[in-house]
């Protein structure tokens, strides 16, 4: 009879508990290789091949070759116990530690979920042969002697066969190969300097050299099309130093999946190292578009804490806030010696196959005015009204990053048609242009001293109770960017003044919608409440696509734009300028 005062606690038994920690570090066959993988990097291997076997919708069999040192008799035995390693002694070294892997888990995890067979030689043992451990479930079932080149080749079969659950919630082959190819390519770009195979059923994935340059891995991984996209960084300081490739502002990516970043030459996610790139882009880019990344960022090893994770995919930086601002930068640099004016077709909105997508469809000014034409007066004076705004701005030091350009022409009241010296085509997005000298104008306002304008006739703003709250918190703010907005009555607030950048023809209409768009949850995406108000602000006051410009207020426009810090895109990040190359268009028309 039991007892009903029995403890309910117990103590797990060995075998269950090895289970349940190998669950934190191989989660599926993914997992598997990034650990094999990462071993034998640490042991020194110049080319590592993997190879997977699928059969009826599963991994039937993982197997990892590499040729670096091997391992002894003694030590391959001792490779399968937990907590074995050979890369620290103890607590303390885990701050000098450089190697991929320190806990000695790795292997001893894959064999307590998995049927492993292990093929190793010492490059420093005295034998002519090689060691075969057969572990199974965490049991090793034999040892033999087996020839065997110098290295070591892991076989990993049967994963997951003594916990159903897990194997129950694997991905479809498919995805797997997916995640596996995904973590490969990282190491690639991490170590440059090593061979890479990969096969399913046979099947080559891929193959990397192993050349040492990391543009010829990029290249390998990625194609030349996009590596002539890239952008070298070498710098830092004491703390940190970058080095890599970053891509120009016309190549993006929706998601950060792109960015290849590393620390000490280990493949990590870092929000503070990805927020930091993205931040010294800035307008360079659209609030929700990332750049291409390749960047591996050495620190000192007590600068960083690799054991926040039990598969080392995070790290934890002692001095946080000093590093991002060494990396913005670094980026920040990079970029600055570079034109970036985008070769047409290069952006993301190419359409695939084209290299140069883009069609002219003129018409004379009686069916539309969407020709080459000369603005009537009204028009003209309105365009010169705003430029009258942005004329004000201060020269640049140096000279201006944009190339003399001989104005051609308007086309279609959207784009300005330039000529340079050496005959290229430019294409000025007369919005996009207009929006970044404003942009700036806006950010200095108020160390420039500009000025605000009363309505004529104030606005009211009615609002729903969370616009409310929202406005109230930014009333601050938005008077120092020169809105006045005071509240009046139950729910509603009247904006008395504007900034005066946005002209004397700002309407009820036009201010209701700038503050909207000021509260709208989720508006910034990651950028600041005041870089906010001034991309909307420039956005909003800028000469409009459909404007007409005179061929004089073209010439205001770009030499208004030459003055700017970034002449190369909006505060959005569009582009406010495209060249086709006078070669291409001998090209295209069979002159050359």
């Amino acid at each position: 009879m039991t007892d009903r005062h029995d403890a309910r606690i117990r103590v797990l038994d060995e075998a269950t508990v090895t289970r349940i920690s190998a669950g934190e570090v191989v989660e599926r066959a993914a997992s598997v290789v990034k650990e094999l993988c990462e071993n034998a990097i640490d042991a020194g291997a110049g080319r590592i091949r993997v190879s997977i076997t699928s059969r009826a919708g599963r991994i039937a069999a993982i197997r990892v070759t590499d040729d670096g040192c091997g391992m002894i008799p003694k030590d391959a035995r001792l490779a399968f116990a937990r907590y074995a390693t050979s890369k620290i002694t103890g607590i303390e070294d885990l701050f000098s530690c450089k190697t991929l892997g320190f806990r000695g888990e790795a292997l001893a995890s894959i064999a307590s979920v998995a049927h492993v067979t292990l093929d190793t030689k010492s490059r420093e043992g005295t034998g002519i042969s090689g060691t075969r451990i057969v572990n199974r479930g965490g049991e090793i079932l034999s040892e033999s002697e087996t020839g065997s080149p110098f290295g070591t080749t892991i076989t990993v079969e049967e994963l997951f066969f003594n916990t159903p659950a897990r194997e129950k919630f694997q991905k479809s082959v498919a995805a797997e190969i997916a995640l596996i190819t995904g973590i490969i390519e990282r190491m690639v770009i991490t170590h440059p300097e090593i061979g890479f195979d990969l096969t399913h059923n046979d099947r080559r994935i891929l193959s990397v050299p192993g050349s040492g340059n990391l543009l010829d891995a990029i290249i390998h991984l990625h194609g030349l099309s996009l590596a002539r996209q890239l952008i070298r960084v070498r710098g830092g300081n004491h703390r940190v130093i970058a080095e890599g490739y970053i891509s120009r502002p016309s190549l993006t990516r929706k998601n950060q999946y792109h960015m290849y970043l590393s620390v000490n030459r280990r493949s990590i996610a870092s929000r503070t190292l990805a927020g930091a790139i993205k931040e010294a882009y800035g307008t360079l880019l659209p609030a929700d578009r990332y750049p291409v990344v390749f960047l591996d960022f050495t620190l000192a090893p007590s600068e960083v804490d690799v054991n926040v994770h039990p598969t080392k995919k995070e790290v934890r930086l002692s001095r946080e806030d000093e590093i991002r601002k060494d990396v913005i930068s670094v980026i920040k640099e990079s970029l600055a010696g570079e034109c970036l004016i985008p070769a047409a077709g290069s952006g993301s909105a190419a359409l695939p196959g084209l290299e140069y997508p883009v069609r002219f469809q003129y018409r004379t000014p009686e069916e539309g005015g969407a020709g080459v034409r000369e603005p009537i007066l009204r028009e003209r004076i309105a365009t010169e009204r705003q430029l009258r705004l942005t004329g004000v701005q201060p020269k640049s030091e140096g000279a201006s990053a944009i190339p003399d350009l001989e104005i051609i022409g308007q086309f279609g009241t959207l784009y300005i048609l330039a000529r340079t010296p050496g005959d290229d085509l430019i294409l000025i997005d007369q919005h996009a242009a207009h929006e970044r000298v404003l942009y700036e104008l806006v950010s200095e306002r108020a160390e420039r001293g500009m000025g605000i304008q009363e309505l004529i006739e104030p606005v009211v703003l009615p609002l729903s109770p969370g616009e409310r709250e929202i406005l109230a918190g930014a009333l601050p703010l938005l008077s120092e960017e020169g809105f006045g907005i005071d509240e009046f009555g139950s729910g509603t607030f009247l904006v008395r003044t504007v900034p005066v950048v946005l002209g004397k023809n700002v309407g009820p209409g036009e201010i209701r919608e700038i503050i909207s768009e000021i509260i709208a949850p989720g508006t910034g995406r990651g950028v600041d409440s005041r870089e906010q108000i001034s991309r909307i602000v420039a956005c909003r006051g800028a000469i409009k696509a459909g404007a007409d410009c005179s061929p004089d207020q073209c010439r205001q426009l770009i030499e208004q734009l030459g003055q700017t810090r970034n002449p190369f895109t909006c505060p959005h990040g569009r582009p406010t300028m495209v060249a086709f190359r006078k070669r291409t268009l001998d090209e295209l028309f069979k002159r050359i």
